[in-house]
C-alpha cells in the first residue's frame, strides 16, 4: 500500500520517494543543525542517541544502565504533545538525518514510520522474544504487515479513577461496573465532576476511541485498504459515544475547562474540592503523594466505565514502542540497545520512576513494581491491558484523528448527527477531497 502523494495535515508524506528527495534537499540544514550526531566517543566508543517522550527520568535511567563498553546510550527529549513528537521525527527521518539511532513512538503513528521505510526491520529471532515477552496487546500495536516493527516498551491503559468519600455520600456502589451515564448522574446530582480529556488532541480522540469500541464499534474497519477503508464511525455504537459526550458536556458534572482539559488539566480537576471521578492513566496513582496527600489517601480505582450497560468497557490503549531508525550509522548496535531497553527488568525500572506500565506480563511481577503499587491495582491494570481498546493500526492514523477532531470538538457540540459528519470528513479528507 502506498502513502498518498497529498499533504497530510502539514506532513509531507511518507513513503514517496520523490517527495523525500525534495525534502531531504530543503531540510538538509535542519538535519545538521538540530540532530545529534551518533558518533565515536573516547576509546572509540559508539553513542547511540534515543529521542524520548517527556518523562520524570525513567527513560534516561535505563539508558545508563543499558549502555556498554561497547556504545554509550544518550537521550534527547521529544515534544509533549503526540503529534508534534510525530512531527519532528518523520522530518528529521524523512531528511535522512541519522543523529537518531532510536525513538519512543505512539502506537498510532507505527504503521506510517513503518511504511515509510523509517525503521530498521528487526531480526526475526529477535521478533519471536519480543512477541512471547509482551502482552498480546502491545505486541499487536507494535505489528505492521505481519511483522514486529518496533520494540514493545510499555503499555499503558486508563481506568477509572474515583474519590471514596465522594462516592459514599453519592450511595454509588463501585463493586460492580458502572456506566458513563450513571457516574455523570452521580456527579450531578452531588456536586461532583467527571473529569476527562476533550481537547482538541490526539487524547480526545483516545476517549472517543475507547466509548465507540466500548459500544461494540469501530472507528474504521478494514485499514489494510489504506484510502479505501471502510470508515464504521457512523454507527449505533458512534450515536452511543456521542450521547456519553453531549450527556458530560450539557451536565453539572462537566469541569469548566472540559474543552480544553488534557490530562493534567484532568488531574487538576479530579484533586479539586468537588472531583469525583476521573479516567486517566496508570500515573496516576503516585500524582498526588507528596502535593496533595488527602486526596491520594481518597484514590478508589475501579474499571473503565461501560458505554452501553451490560457491554463490557474497552478501556484506552496507549503505550511506547521503541524504534531503531533506518537511517542510523549503527543499526546492529541500536537494535541490541533497545533489546536491552524493552527487556522486562527494564520496563519495571522505568515504571517504577514513571507510572507509565510494563509491556511485558514479567514486568509487572518485578518487585519494583510489586512494591509500588497494592495487588488489586496491578491487577486492573492487568485486566484493562487484556481488555483494551486499540486505535486503528493504519499509516493514514494521523489523517483520522485530525478528521474526528476537527468533527468531534468543542464537547458541547456534539450530537446524534456528529458520527455521520465527522464518518464523511474522515471519508474526503483520506482521498483527498478535502484537506485538514
Amino acid at each position: 500500500m502506498h502513502v498518498p502523494k497529498r499533504s497530510r495535515g502539514g506532513l509531507v508524506p511518507l513513503g514517496h520517494s520523490g517527495t523525500r528527495r525534495r525534502l531531504a534537499g530543503s531540510l538538509a540544514a535542519l538535519a545538521t543543525a538540530a540532530g545529534v550526531l551518533s558518533a565515536c566517543g573516547s576509546g572509540g566508543t559508539t553513542t547511540l542517541v534515543w529521542y524520548i517522550n517527556p518523562d520524570s527520568g525513567g527513560q534516561a535511567a535505563i539508558a545508563k544502565t543499558c549502555s556498554t563498553s561497547q556504545y554509550t546510550i544518550t537521550t534527547q527529549t521529544l515534544p509533549q504533545d503526540a503529534n508534534q513528537l510525530r512531527v519532528q521525527l518523520a522530518r528529521r527521518l524523512e531528511a535522512h538525518d541519522s543523529g537518531i539511532d532510536l525513538m519512543s513512538i505512539d502506537p498510532p503513528y507505527t504503521a506510517e514510520f513503518a511504511n515509510g521505510g523509517l525503521l530498521a526491520p528487526i531480526p526475526q529471532a529477535e521478533q519471536a522474544t519480543l512477541k512471547q515477552q509482551s502482552f498480546k496487546g502491545a505486541a499487536d500495536a507494535a505489528t505492521w504487515n505481519g511483522q514486529l516493527v518496533v520494540y514493545p516498551f510499555w503499555s499503558n491503559t486508563q481506568v477509572l479513577w474515583y474519590r471514596k468519600s465522594f462516592v459514599q455520600k453519592a450511595g454509588l456502589d463501585m463493586n460492580q461496573p458502572v456506566t458513563w451515564a450513571q457516574i455523570i448522574k452521580a456527579a450531578s446530582d452531588n456536586g461532583g465532576t467527571v473529569a476527562v480529556q476533550a481537547n482538541k488532541y490526539e487524547g480526545y480522540v483516545v476517549w472517543i476511541n475507547a466509548l465507540v469500541s466500548g459500544a461494540g464499534g469501530s472507528l474504521v474497519q478494514d485499514a489494510s485498504a489504506g484510502v479505501d477503508a471502510k470508515v464504521t464511525i457512523n454507527s449505533q455504537a458512534g450515536e452511543d459515544a456521542a450521547q456519553v459526550i453531549e450527556d458530560l458536556a450539557h451536565s453539572k458534572a462537566a469541569p469548566p475547562d472540559l474543552s480544553i482539559a488534557q490530562e493534567g488539566q484532568a488531574g487538576s480537576a479530579f484533586g479539586a474540592a468537588n472531583g469525583a471521578f476521573m479516567v486517566n492513566w496508570t500515573y496516576i496513582w503516585h500524582n498526588y503523594d507528596t502535593t496533595q496527600p488527602d486526596v491520594a489517601k481518597d484514590i478508589g480505582y475501579t474499571m473503565y466505565p461501560e458505554t452501553v450497560q451490560g457491554q463490557p468497557a474497552r478501556p484506552p490503549y496507549g503505550g511506547i514502542g521503541i524504534g531503531v531508525s533506518s537511517y542510523s550509522k549503527h543499526i546492529a548496535d541500536a537494535q541490541q540497545a533497545a533489546a536491552c531497553l524493552v527487556a522486562p527488568k527494564q520496563q519495571a525500572a522505568q515504571a517504577a520512576i514513571t507510572g507509565n506500565m510494563p509491556a511485558s506480563p514479567a514486568g509487572y511481577q518485578d518487585p519494583a513494581i510489586q512494591k509500588l503499587f497494592p495487588a488489586d491495582l496491578i491487577k486492573l491494570f492487568e485486566d484493562s491491558v487484556n481488555a483494551a481498546a486499540p486505535r486503528t493500526v493504519t499509516p493514514y492514523w494521523s489523517d483520522i484523528s485530525g478528521a474526528i477532531q476537527s468533527t468531534w470538538h468543542p464537547p458541547t457540540s456534539v450530537s446524534s448527527s456528529t458520527p455521520s459528519a465527522s464518518a464523511t470528513f474522515i471519508h474526503d479528507v483520506l482521498t483527498g477531497k478535502k484537506l485538514l
